[in-house]
């Protein structure tokens, strides 16, 4: 077991980051308190599923939770559900809760995750305008789209758009996506791969309208009946889900008086620059030794890896995350996982291993000769070896890269 002199943890956010954060803990041996604040009134969840198997109705509920109710009283950690930190004081090292308690800490964890953007447009407060960012928002909108033959119209084809959009028209539903940029996904993947997740999408009966500019949300008895572009083109709807992004939870700790870039700037140890604070999660901008920068990522395995190194690092254990950022997608016939550094992306030469034709591959990004980033399409168990091609730096030849004969674990 683990000797600390730290009695009492704070974790301040009930997602995936904070949940794991305090199962390390325990599994680490620490015996002291642990203070799982949650602003929502579930239990701490993993998001994925919200907009693929959970949304679809083909996952249980139950299986979204990171661990039963049991579970924390088991590990007799005190979660706090729809409890709000309403002030950090870094000086006095305690936090104050919207109950009147107060609680004094020795380490605290910043996990307070992101909120969904909203539109100020004329409209987007009617009934009918929906987000997909909670537990909650999922169960409602899978009300609204199970059974089908519902116009949806989503704005914006980010991810969470674009999987919403393949979930809605598996379930039988019209689907329009209207995105601002000429190419879906082309920040994430560039004007080539974006197009090849645009056609997927066309081929599946979703009309897609790139290069638009949404002014307005029309409605009729205070509920949505339609979206209008700056050009006067009206899209009928029975329900429009805006999907234009997250933005981090950052209040807390800019009140602190914490470092702040596009999110809580920390070492690669998650420790902040506040004293006995660290972060992770989707606010934490956290220096990575690998790739030599800072990355604020909002996707779950960057939740699940960094809250995991942020307890241990709580702990005084000598660990640096360095983990390769992952996500993945599944849409419609298509699963993709994607390894990487997007930031060094920019300019990349794309070098394809594989069928690029009948979307089964793997491309790598290739900058300075050394891959920086690989996605791998419809081909499976070889995740590992991309992340290991990243992980080594070597100076690839793109010949041997795209020969499918050639193990990845040998360049």
């Amino acid at each position: 077991m683990i000797v600390t002199t730290a009695p009492s943890f704070v974790i301040v956010g009930g997602g995936l980051a904070g949940a794991t954060a305090a199962k390390t803990l325990r599994d680490e041996g620490f015996d002291g308190d642990v203070h799982l604040i949650a602003a929502e009134a579930h239990h701490p969840y993993i998001r994925p599923p919200l907009s693929k198997d959970y949304l679809a109705g083909t996952a249980e509920r139950d299986s979204v939770f990171v661990e039963s109710p049991e579970w924390y009283r088991r590990r007799e950690i005190d979660l706090q559900l729809g409890t709000t930190v309403t002030a950090l004081d870094p000086a006095e090292q305690r936090v104050q809760l919207d109950t009147g308690e107060a609680l004094d800490y020795d380490a605290l964890l910043l996990a307070t995750g992101s909120t969904a953007r909203r539109l100020t447009i004329p409209g987007a407060e009617l009934q009918g305008v929906r987000t997909l960012r909670t537990l909650d928002d999922s169960e409602a909108l899978h009300e609204e789209l199970a059974s089908g033959g519902r116009r949806l119209v989503l704005i914006g084809s980010g991810w969470i758009g674009m999987e919403v959009a393949a979930t809605a028209r598996t379930l039988g539903n019209e689907v329009t996506i209207l995105e601002r940029d000429p190419v879906p996904l082309a920040n994430a993947l560039g004007d080539e791969l974006g197009g090849m997740f645009a056609e997927l999408h066309v081929e599946h009966g979703v009309e897609l309208r790139t290069s638009v500019v949404v002014t307005e949300i029309t409605g009729a008895g205070g509920r949505a009946t339609g979206v209008r572009l700056d050009t006067g083109d009206l899209f009928a709807a029975d329900l429009v889900l805006v999907g234009v992004g997250a933005m981090p939870n950052l209040d807390l700790a800019r009140s602190a008086g914490a470092a702040i870039g596009s999110g809580v700037l920390t070492d690669a140890a998650l420790r902040t620059d506040l004293a006995n604070v660290w972060a992770a999660g989707d606010i934490a901008e956290a220096y990575h030794p690998l790739a030599d920068l800072r990355l604020r990522s909002e996707h779950w395995a960057n939740a699940l890896h960094g809250g995991a190194v942020a307890a241990r690092s709580m702990l005084g254990l000598p660990v640096s995350y360095d983990d390769i950022p992952y996500f993945y997608t599944d849409q419609y016939d298509l699963g993709m996982e994607y390894s990487g550094f997007g930031p060094l992306t920019r300019g990349a030469e794309i070098v394809y291993r594989g069928d690029r034709d009948a979307r089964e591959f793997i491309s790598f990004w290739v900058a300075g000769g050394r891959v920086v980033a690989g996605m791998n399409v419809n081909v499976w168990d070889v995740n590992e070896g991309v992340q290991g091609v990243i992980r080594r730096g070597n100076v690839v030849d793109p010949a041997r890269l795209a020969d499918e004969r050639i193990p990845l674990e040998e360049l």
